[in-house]
């Protein structure tokens, strides 16, 4: 979330206060990021130890935090913990958002700083880590299952259908529209494509794993002594490992690396393991399937939201570009479905 929330900073100090004992001094809205579900804070106390404070609205599942918790209490050092509250709970009710805090950590994350070859090689192991993780069923309890549900591709193709007969006045929706009707047969070709690709999988039902959904570079933090840390576990699914290889390669990767490298240096850290052509197809297509129709929601429906909507747009048409992301999407599988 790029612009700050309608929640008055009094309400956050005083959640922070009653609910982890802490007396606030300080409180700086951070604009990072594109969800604009997710608002964090950088916060320091009386004592003057900073903390990173999340605001999440909407989708929140108790595994996002008891997952990385649990996985650091393994000794697993690429995860941030989220800290307790007083009555041990890992986040806070603050309507209608729940708080989660963490320790802060200054740092920059993948698309702000080149991922060095090491960085690269070390995301692999802590992936495979990851991957390789015996989670209990208490703590992924509630975790969604990969379904291949039609749902982004309904909603993108019900959006291309109104930019036939219907005129979009406000500025920011009229320069999305404009855009998409040229790459209208373009983006009716990707959800066709989409949708092959998932029938396919929902045919052959692949073995699922529990993946952190979201794992591109910016969400993978540098810390001050080149440390690198795997952050925002809010996207948590049971799925086919390609749900996040797909990332490694796809055109998601910042600055620094060709596509290639990226895959060598990666896989250097993760080990060999068979990576299945048509699920990492349908994962790259479907990723930018759901950006499209949330970028669209979020344009179309409403006219809140000025810096994060425009920056929404600029993100939608680096999809296009060449050796862009549908492009990579496209070169991924070799069936050609």
């Amino acid at each position: 979330m790029l612009e700050k929330p309608d929640l008055e900073d009094k309400r956050i100090i005083a959640c922070l206060q009653n609910q982890y004992g802490l007396g606030v001094v300080q409180i700086d809205f951070l604009p990072l990021g594109a969800d604009l579900n997710t608002a964090v804070y950088r916060i320091v106390t009386t004592g003057g130890i900073p903390y990173f404070c999340k605001l999440r609205r909407d989708r929140f599942d108790e595994a996002s935090v008891a997952v990385p918790k649990f996985l650091s209490d393994l000794g697993f050092r690429q995860v941030i913990p989220p800290l307790r509250i007083q009555t041990g709970n890992l986040w806070a009710e603050l309507d209608p958002f729940k708080v989660i805090l963490y320790p802060f950590v200054e740092g920059y994350d993948g698309f702000k700083v080149n991922l060095s070859d090491q960085h690269w090689v070390e995301f692999g192991k802590a992936l495979k880590s990851f991957h390789s993780a015996v989670i209990p069923p208490s703590i992924a309890r509630g975790v969604p299952r990969e379904t291949y549900s039609p749902k982004w591709r309904e909603i993108v193709r019900s959006f291309l259908a109104r930019l036939e007969g219907e005129a979009f006045t406000e500025p920011v929706a009229g320069e999305l529209a404009a855009f998409l009707k040229t790459k209208y047969a373009e983006t009716q070709k990707l959800v066709a494509r989409t949708e092959r690709l998932a029938v396919t999988l929902q045919s052959q039902n692949p073995k699922s794993i529990l993946c952190h959904a979201d794992i591109h570079v910016g969400n993978l933090l540098i810390g001050p002594k080149d440390e690198l840390y795997l952050v925002d576990w809010d996207t948590l699914i049971f799925a086919p490992k390609e749900r996040d290889l797909m990332f490694i390669g796809g055109g998601l990767g910042g600055g620094g690396h060709t596509p290639q490298e990226e895959i060598s240096l990666f896989y250097q850290g993760y080990g060999q393991t068979q990576i299945d052509p048509i699920a990492l197809a349908y994962y790259r297509c479907e990723r930018i399937i759901e950006d499209i129709a949330v970028i669209c929601e979020q344009v179309f429906l409403s006219e809140q939201g000025g810096q994060d909507r425009l920056q929404a747009i600029e993100y939608l048409k680096s999809n296009y570009l060449p050796e862009g992301t549908i492009e990579l999407a496209y070169l991924s599988d070799i069936t050609k479905l």
